[in-house]
């Protein structure tokens, strides 16, 4: 059925039809409503790790990654494709509850300024140590205090992208259902492992696994396209505010730094972090030989 020139009224008729008995109906004071504005607002406990994926886009990667569904909305008047006519299939056969809405109602929970009518509530998976896979050579990034969401999924994003094995968070200080970290991660946090541990847990397994630990500091004399990276590594970034804690530079490790050449002293750490997680992932696959000199 192509729906680009479908009035709403046979839209809406269309989907109660083809779904009667499995959707219901959400008005604006809706409990899913009220909750869906608590999740966006971040203001509240969220022991189940909900959060809000909206559009074709994020729809489709939380199928591709066997997310849980607890909630589906759509709303018939802002369906105009076949991707987003399968989506609907798809998100009533596996979510626990579904709800058509208004375009009223929809526009109060979006964000997007033009939304496709597809919104849901999912659950963050649960990562362990263990689902980290250990090999011969292993990158990992430890996140030690880190309190902007926006720079963690950002980072996130950044070791799916360099092919990195996992993320430890240390000191944590944003939840990971953050609707900025979701944004920014651009779904990389439903594939890579990311786990909270403390410091000193992590410490202990990294040490145990043989990993060589490397400190971002701009105080660090040795520049970061100077070390090797061989074999496992764990490139660890220290808070935007007091940088990497002191129990980090009790245990054996590795200093590296980014030179500056203009008059600011530092980098982002989401872009720092993205350097040097790159120049490792390449060296580490024989990919080139670092000469240059900055």
């Amino acid at each position: 059925m192509d729906f680009k020139e479908v009035p709403s009224e046979e839209k809406e008729k269309y989907f109660i039809d083809k779904y009667r008995g499995k959707v219901k109906f959400a008005g604006p004071h809706h409990g899913r409503i009220k909750q869906i504005q608590s999740l966006i607002s971040n203001t509240k406990p969220n022991p189940n790790r909900f959060f809000i994926i909206e559009g074709i886009w994020a729809c489709e990667k939380a199928l591709e990654y066997n997310l849980q569904i607890e909630a589906f909305l759509f709303c018939p008047e802002l369906i105009f494709s076949s991707e987003s006519i399968k989506i609907v299939d798809d998100f009533i056969n596996v979510a626990n509850d579904s709800y058509m809405v208004s375009k009223k109602v929809l526009l109060k929970v979006s964000e997007r300024d033009n939304p496709d009518g597809l919104l849901a509530i999912c659950r963050l998976p649960v990562h362990t140590i263990d689902d980290i896979r250990l090999k011969d050579r292993n990158i990992i990034v430890v996140l030690d205090g880190l309190e902007i969401p926006g720079n963690i999924g950002t980072i996130i994003r950044a070791v799916d992208g360099a092919g990195g094995d996992g993320i430890l968070i240390c000191n944590h200080k944003a939840r990971l259902t953050h609707p900025k970290l979701i944004k920014s991660s651009q779904g990389s946090n439903f594939k890579i492992p990311v786990i909270e541990l403390d410091t000193d847990e992590a410490i202990k397994w990294l040490n145990k696994n043989d990993f060589s630990i490397i400190l971002t500091d701009t105080r660090a004399e040795r520049g970061y396209y100077e070390e090797g990276y061989e074999g496992r590594i764990a490139i660890v970034a220290g808070s935007e505010k007091y940088g990497i804690s002191e129990k980090w530079y009790d245990n054996r490790h590795k200093m590296v730094s980014i030179p500056m050449h203009g008059d600011c002293d530092s980098l982002n750490v989401a872009i720092a972090t993205s350097i040097v997680l790159y120049e490792a992932k390449l060296k580490q696959e024989g990919k080139y030989n670092s000469i240059l000199r900055i």
